[in-house]
This record gives structure tokens, sequence and C-alpha cells, in this order.
């Protein structure tokens, strides 16, 4: 079973001015003149880790990594009091990604996304077929109305009824169909002791739910206050807009994917993000490899996900 690259460090970084106040962390590592490879982190507002290089072979892989707008690196982090999340869309996101592509002199190059990352990676490229060479995307999520109901408006709490709780015990006078936007005005609120609370407790509940098995240390991180609320304040964003898209665009328009060649990898007991989503991209481009890992979560790195990240972008990077 294939696991992680060694660690590599960057060659290469810097903060790149994308317009509209917002400065991008990005960072270049492995083979300068290898084959282009772009990482896309989830969330949104999770942002990258080292370990997110170590998916690509740095003997041939020129891999890029970055922080997307108001996430780890970048600036300004939407952690900060006066945080303006206005200019933060998708497809803000999806021109920031061309106007890194050129400043760094790629042409074509290969997207890898996972959870939000396959989201971005998907409006990117159907978007801008043209620009990919492959792609490799793990755990779909769409933003479809019932993706988001499962996860933040009560179905999941049928499995994890114990941390349901703590999820929603900052509302305790709101009903299910409500949480998402009842947060909204939680996290927004300028008293640091209403949003506080709220980010840890929306941060925690996806900690806990993204890998198989329990991981204390992992949920530990995304409790963290300031990662929390930027991370919180992000995807609440994101989710209370519906992603900027038409319900069902991206699985509708996956038809302009079809001459890329690409791998989808969808843990079976993930309930971050239900198979639900990657069994319909997959029916609706039927060209895509379709992976099923049989024993696995949602995370990237766990054992069964990894191997075939890594089998996928091996068999890539020639």
């Amino acid at each position: 079973m294939r696991t992680f690259y060694p660690e590599t460090r960057p060659y290469e970084s810097g903060m790149l001015d994308v317009g509209d106040g917002q400065q991008l962390y990005w960072e270049t590592s492995g083979r300068p003149d290898g084959k282009p490879v772009v990482f896309l982190h989830g969330g949104p507002g999770g942002g990258s880790s080292p370990s997110h290089r170590r998916l690509f072979d740095p003997e041939r892989y020129r891999i890029i990594v970055f922080d997307q707008r108001g996430s780890g690196l970048s600036r300004p982090h939407a952690s900060e009091p006066d945080a303006d999340l206005s200019t933060n869309t998708t497809w803000h996101l999806v021109d920031d990604l061309e106007r890194l592509r050129e400043h760094l002199g790629v042409d074509r190059w290969q997207v890898f996304g996972g959870s939000w990352g396959s989201t971005l990676a998907l409006a990117y490229a159907e978007t801008h077929p043209e620009r990919v060479t492959e792609l490799v995307l793990r755990g779909i999520f769409t933003l479809r109305k019932a993706e988001l109901e499962w996860f933040y408006e009560g179905g999941c709490a049928a499995l994890y009824p114990d941390t349901w709780e703590g999820f929603i015990a900052p509302l305790p006078d709101v009903q299910p169909g409500g949480y998402i936007d009842a947060y909204h005005a939680l996290l927004n609120d300028p008293d640091p002791t209403v949003h506080g609370p709220a980010a840890v407790a929306w941060s925690t509940w996806e900690g806990s739910g993204i890998t198989l098995l329990p991981r204390p240390e992992l949920v530990s991180r995304f409790a963290e206050p300031t990662y929390a609320l930027a991370f919180a304040r992000i995807e609440n964003h994101y989710f209370v807009h519906r992603g900027w898209m038409e319900e069902g665009q991206l699985i509708r328009d996956a038809g302009r994917l079809r001459d890329i060649p690409a791998v989808i990898i969808q843990g079976r007991y993930d309930v971050c993000t239900p198979p639900m989503t990657a069994w319909d991209l997959h029916r609706a481009w039927p060209e895509a490899e379709f992976v099923m890992v049989p024993d696995a979560g949602h995370a990237y790195d766990e054992p069964g996900i990894l191997d075939a990240l890594i089998t996928a972008t091996d068999r890539f990077a020639d």
C-alpha cells in the first residue's frame, strides 16, 4: 500500500496580490521543471499544510500549494475583527487560480482537490478545461441542498448524536433547517464571547466527523480558536450563499470534463461528504475512473484513501 512521499521543503514561495485587498500565500516544491500540479485545500477555509506536498513524487512534480482567500498564511485572515468576506466566493477563487497559474508561468496543470477542494477543482475545470491536464478528486462535495442538510441540518446526527449535541448547543431555540443561517449570525457577531464559542463548536463538529475512527489530536487542531474562527466563518459564508452556484450545477456541467483524464476517489463510510455525491458525479461523468475505498471515511490520510490518491498521482506524473 502506497503512503506519503518523504518530507520536502519549498524552493520558492511568495504572496500574490489578487486584488480586492487580498494577498495569497503560495509555494512551490519538488522539481522546478517537473509536471505542474496545484493542490486545492478543503474547507473552504481549511488552509494548506506541509503534508499536502507529500502526495506527489518530488522527483517528477512541480508541486504548487497555496492558501485560499482568508485562510492559512493568506491575508487578511478571516479571524480578524473586521474580516470582510464579500469578495470571497467560488468564482473569486476560480479567478485566483488563473492569476496564480499565470504568475508562475504554467500553461497547463494537474488539479488535485478533496472535499471543498473537489468543489473548487470542478468549478475551475468546468470554467477552464483547456488549462487542466488531469483531475484527482477525493471526497466529492458540490454544495447541493441535500449535502448541506445531511451534515449541518441534522441528518448526520443519526450517526453522531453525542457530538451533534455540541454543534447545536449554541442554538437552543433553533429548529432543524435553520442551523446554518443561525450560525451565520453568531459567527459574524462582533462580540468575541459570541463568535468565539460558536466558531469552536462549528469547527469541532466538522473535525469530529472527517475520520472513520476518532482522532482526538485532529479534533484539537480544529478547535484551536484562531483556526476555528476563520474556518467556520468562511465555510458558513459559502454555505449560506450555496457557493454562488445553481443547484446541482457542478454535476450538471460535468460533460465539459469528458476529455480530461480523471480519478474520483471516495470513502465508503465518509459521513462528511457521503458517497451519494461521488456516485452522482460518476454517473454524469462515466469517463472518469471511479474508486470506492471500502474501509475509509473522509480524511485524505486514511490508508486506503492515501493509497488511491498516490496511485493516481504516480500514474499521471508522466
